[in-house]
């Protein structure tokens, strides 16, 4: 193995047999232990996978649940042993990897402290001398004499990241258990992988948090259905993992179910003097489409049909990301200076389209247009949930938008002295 490399995977397959016969009873197990068929599904966790990683690396593996992440990292960890291909690991590796490994519940946190630390090889001395550390870093010097049991998950992942990180490794395997902890403990993590960036710490990192991938990684791999199908860059990673989560968003749900649509009607006013229609996200060229690559130009529109005579209708759009509370954009006929819309009669169809900001960045989207009286006190039509649109490609992908302006950044001249002021 080359010195630079300390992880190599080269065709690494992980199948697991699914057996058909299930043991409810002593009775049942003794049964099925002397047939001479058993039939079991054969599940192929990870398939052919190759890669490796230099010492030194941040290293990101990302994939949507069940890709084959955690199997991959308990191969790294020597869990579990590849069904055909190899691992290699050159150096000492500490793996976090399951929440609670290592622990006893029955036990009390200080004597969780002293067992961990010698399933990782420290001897009672310098776990005396590191238990101050230890204790300080995960803020639980209140609980120290409490059983494990009684801790949250919370809890428990600072503890055992705390004794982690003591251990003088080569490698450090994290997967996902750090999201158990709050923000303020996240963060103190971060600042400790801000420091490993400084050493030759080799870290192989999963997560499902991107900005924190983007932050921390220069490489990746990205897993689906248990085979590499992008590595190298992590923003290159990153982007066709976005475009998968995209694509299948975009098949899994319908632009509006039957519970927006009782939604919906609950929420019109009895007053049906117009409806919308065809409420649809377009672009550039008016060509309808739900998946839009960031900064690409995205147009939403919809017809009213007008069903009593109206005049001055206000119609208008509120654009929703999916889990924030308040809308990231909202605008309508009054707001962009058509005072007066005009007046309609039963039959008259409207039409009606606004381009949302290019800035807008990744994540799924909501289209809520509606339309009401010129005073708006009175809604005509309301659509919850008309219509979903996604957007992905982001590299600022954390925030909800990004700047349109330049940031201006430099050193101040310490030399130049103010001017004096006259009176």
């Amino acid at each position: 193995m080359n010195n630079e490399v300390v992880i190599k995977v080269d065709h690494a397959t992980k199948n697991f047999k699914l057996p058909h016969n299930k043991n409810n009873s002593v009775k049942s197990a003794v049964i099925n232990f002397y047939k001479r068929n058993k039939s079991y599904d054969l599940q192929k966790a990870l398939n052919d996978v190759t890669f490796e990683v230099k010492k030194g690396d941040f290293f990101g593996i990302v994939g949507r649940n069940g890709s084959g992440k955690s199997t991959l990292l308990k191969l790294l960890a020597g869990i579990y042993s590849p069904t055909k291909g190899n691992v290699a690991v050159n150096g000492k590796l500490i793996p976090f990897i399951e929440l609670g490994v290592g622990f006893s519940p029955e036990l009390t946190g200080q004597e969780n402290v002293y067992l961990n630390g010698a399933l990782l090889g420290f001897s009672r001395k310098e776990m005396n001398a590191l238990y101050k550390d230890i204790v300080d870093f995960a803020e639980l010097s209140k609980f120290m004499n409490q059983k494990l049991k009684n801790y949250s998950s919370g809890m428990q992942v600072r503890l055992a990241f705390s004794i982690a990180i003591r251990a003088k490794s080569d490698i450090l395997l994290i997967d996902e258990v750090l999201a158990v902890g709050d923000a303020a403990f996240q963060a103190k993590c971060f600042d400790y992988f801000a420091q490993l960036k400084k050493t030759d710490t080799t870290v192989i990192f999963v997560s499902h948090d991107r900005s924190s991938l983007e932050r921390f990684c220069e490489k990746g791999i990205l897993l689906n259905e248990g085979k590499i199908i992008e590595s190298g860059d992590i923003h290159k990673v990153l982007n066709t993992y976005s475009g998968i989560i995209m694509e299948e968003l975009s098949h899994s749900q319908s632009t509006s179910t039957d519970q927006d649509k009782d939604i919906n009607q609950k929420s019109n006013s009895k007053d049906k003097s117009a409806s919308i229609n065809n409420t649809k996200t377009v672009d550039k060229d008016g060509i309808s489409k739900t998946q839009f690559i960031y900064g690409e130009s995205i147009s939403i529109d919809y017809e009213v049909i007008v069903k009593k005579t109206i005049i001055n209708p206000i119609l208008g759009i509120t654009v929703w990301k999916k889990n924030i509370d308040s809308a990231i954009y909202a605008t309508n006929t009054l707001i962009e200076g058509y005072k007066e819309t005009g007046k309609f009669v039963k039959g008259d169809k409207l039409y009606f389209k606004a381009t949302i900001p290019q800035t807008i960045n990744d994540g799924e989207f909501y289209v809520e247009p509606a339309i009401a009286n010129e005073s708006a006190t009175i809604v005509y039509d309301q659509k919850l949930k008309a219509t979903t649109f996604y957007i992905s490609g982001s590299n600022n992908p954390h925030s909800l938008i990004s700047s349109v302006d330049k940031i201006v950044f430099h050193k101040i001249d310490s030399s130049i002295k103010p001017k004096k002021t006259t009176k």
